[in-house]
């Protein structure tokens, strides 16, 4: 499947015209889903809609971020992208808004955190295409072996536990704290929000530094790291990959995991359990959700086109045929609520439950891409042994919030 470079000019109807759609491949496998997926979708919406036609290019999800932004900068957007971020796009003009393409029915359906993210300056321009959440995973034989039989529901009892998978088995990592530059920014806000606060403050600001944040990195550096309970690889040294395939083989006892971990652990015979971040005392205050994006661009003039085309994306079986086939969550509340009752997704009832009351990073904030990548780059010094936890949120609180006033 190839993609135009450029539309067949503006049209205000609907009959002949070629949009143009850059869309990231979901199969970690290297094979056809996404490809067939698509080429499916798309054929039924042509079936329906004779005047419009959609050519469709996949790329990875290595290059696809990179590639849409060349087109645009060379005067060649797609009409449509489905990619990791929205936020430059929408900031410089070249987006259309939600309510400009879609229907009332669908743009209601959204699930209000992804609604939330999907926003800049209280518009919306990012559609949630597939959702995540994320939740502790722990190895039920390893949990077994160390005499453990509940699941931890506070940090204490994490601790506890970490200890005991320490002293009574050969577990190589008690809990796995992978805040290497792979993703650190996703670790350490799981941790955030846990302890009661996360990136911004209420109003969407950031506070980084915030009291709360500062005790709940000192905590993970008191309790788990200074115990020597997260394993031969210093937390800044270990990337979430390295600590996946980890859990695959039997040498961790407990991380914080995603749905497609299950996967893996199911292929490696890994019995999962899995249970919602524990709180500082209790439940926390919300789980870190994540969301994939699609947007609609105006340069070829192509609105009320793009828009039929993402009415047709959101009907519900093609919602959940997408998220069921990649192990990720729908983004409306009709599938969310479908994929619930369905007996043949149960093993994702625990990340549909925390998906309504999540919290995502700040994406729709045009500074969000430099201040993940200066926590990615600088969170894992907060634990390390000559660490200090208010320092090193201070310095990225300090260049957070000169990015910001920039924006």
């Amino acid at each position: 499947m190839t993609v135009a470079l450029a539309g067949c000019g503006s049209s205000g109807g609907s009959s002949d015209v070629t949009l143009t759609f850059v869309a990231a491949d979901y199969d970690v496998a290297g094979g056809e889903s996404s490809k067939k997926y698509w080429a499916d979708l798309t054929a039924a919406f042509e079936a329906e809609n004779p005047g419009i036609k959609i050519d469709v290019r996949i790329e990875s999800w290595n290059d696809v971020d990179r590639k849409v932004a060349e087109m645009v900068k060379a005067d060649k957007a797609p009409d449509i992208a489905q990619i990791g971020a929205y936020a430059d796009y929408a900031a410089s003009g070249k987006l259309y808004t939600a309510d400009q393409l879609l229907s009332i029915p669908v743009q209601s359906n959204f699930l209000g955190p992804l609604v939330d993210a999907g926003e800049q300056k209280r518009v919306q321009y990012g559609l949630p295409f597939v959702a995540s959440t994320r939740l502790l995973f722990y190895n039920k034989k390893l949990f077994k072996e160390a005499g453990i039989k509940g699941e931890p529901t506070t940090w204490e009892e994490l601790r506890e536990d970490a200890e005991k998978l320490a002293q009574n088995t050969d577990v190589t990592y008690p809990f796995a704290l992978p805040l290497g530059p792979e993703e650190a920014q996703a670790e350490t806000m799981m941790w955030l929000l846990s302890g009661g606060d996360g990136y911004v403050d209420p109003v969407g600001r950031y506070a980084i530094d915030s009291t709360q944040n500062i005790s709940t990195l000192e905590w993970v550096k008191t309790n788990l790291v200074e115990k020597e309970l997260t394993g031969p690889v210093a937390p800044g040294k270990l990337n979430r990959k390295d600590a996946f395939a980890a859990f695959t083989r039997g040498e961790v006892g407990m991380l914080n995991g995603h749905p497609s971990l299950m996967k893996a652990a199911a292929k490696a015979n890994i019995d999962l359990g899995k249970v919602a971040m524990p709180g500082r005392t209790g439940k926390p205050k919300a789980a870190m959700g994540v969301a994939d994006w699609i947007m609609g661009f105006k340069q070829n003039g192509h609105k009320v086109e793009i828009g039929k085309f993402l009415d047709f994306v959101f009907d519900d079986k093609n919602v959940l045929d997408f998220a069921g086939q990649n192990d990720l969550l729908p983004v409306t509340i009709s599938a969310s609520e479908a994929m619930q009752k369905d007996p043949e997704h149960q093993d994702l009832k625990e990340f549909l439950q925390e998906l309504p009351t999540s919290i995502l990073p700040p994406v729709g904030k045009t500074s969000w891409a430099a201040v993940s990548e200066s926590v990615k780059q600088n969170i894992g010094k907060a634990v390390a042994p000559e660490g200090d936890p208010q320092t090193v949120l201070r310095q990225i609180s300090q260049k957070a919030t000169t990015a910001e006033n920039a924006e």
